[in-house]
């Protein structure tokens, strides 16, 4: 495995073959992609404001998002087109770059993403949360058993940044309340309903997804695929990479 800068960004790339390109949620890292894929090179970048890239970009747009994803498919994956796969806020941002840059993707997977928009202020609950994390935590350890001893907790501090005086994360809260912000603010329902490429859309079995969005992605766009994770959560991923791997794997060979 590599890191390669590409621009403000740090991205891991490993493997051979067609590239996948795979896009983490929020306050995660490259490191969560599913990099035993066979027959394919996956590239992942650490996001804006995330882990190994620059800690405090200017602009935390959508449209910024989608550049950065564009300048990487264009360094690292000679122009496309490439399978574009994200989590969450990843799979927003792999949204509205197979609607804005068509030719750049040719297959979409979305777990535990849809439209955005939501009347509820989770950007302001995420950024307090992230403020009353007690750091540096003294461990990985303690660090991983304070946000709830789950996989995407375990991920988290795996990829904390070491200090002299102990581990700190690798962004800022405002940083990402105001990345997320952006995808609550708007539905992007337009986006998704002009998307031509093959997608798989897929849930946790405790999904955070509202069944009545997941219905209306499908009645817009009744051509996609969807598949649930058993036993898993919004971070299914993490939870159950196993069957994640296997859902991407089967999908990128019937489509």
């Amino acid at each position: 495995m590599r890191r390669i800068t590409v621009g403000t960004l740090s991205c891991l790339v490993s493997g051979d073959g067609p590239p996948l390109v795979f896009l983490h949620g929020l306050a995660g890292s490259a490191g969560e992609a599913p990099f035993g894929l066979p027959g394919h090179r996956v590239i992942a970048p650490d996001q804006r404001g995330h882990g190994r890239s620059e800690r405090r970009p200017g602009d935390l747009s959508r449209a910024a998002y989608v550049r950065d994803v564009v300048t990487v498919i264009e360094t690292l994956a000679g122009g496309g087109p490439v399978a574009l796969a994200g989590q969450s806020m990843g799979a927003h941002t792999a949204m509205l770059t197979a609607a804005w840059h068509p030719g750049l993707v040719s297959r979409l997977i979305m777990l535990e993403g849809g439209v955005g928009g939501s009347e509820d202020d989770y950007p302001t609950r995420l950024g307090t949360w992230f403020a009353s994390w007690p750091v540096p935590f003294p461990t990985r350890t303690a660090a991983a058993e304070f946000l709830g001893g789950t996989p995407f907790a375990r991920a988290l501090a795996d990829d904390l940044a070491e200090g002299p005086d102990g581990y700190r994360p690798r962004f800022d809260a405002d940083i990402m309340e105001g990345a997320i912000r952006p995808v609550a603010e708007h539905a992007r329902w337009d986006e998704w309903a002009q998307i031509k490429t093959p997608t798989l859309l897929v849930r946790a079995e405790h999904s955070r997804l509202p069944d009545a969005e997941v219905q209306r992605m499908v009645s817009l766009r009744p051509d996609i695929e969807v598949a649930t994770i058993p036993l898993s959560t919004h971070d299914a991923h993490l939870d159950r990479p196993g069957e994640w791997l296997t859902l991407i794997t089967e999908f990128l060979a019937r489509a």
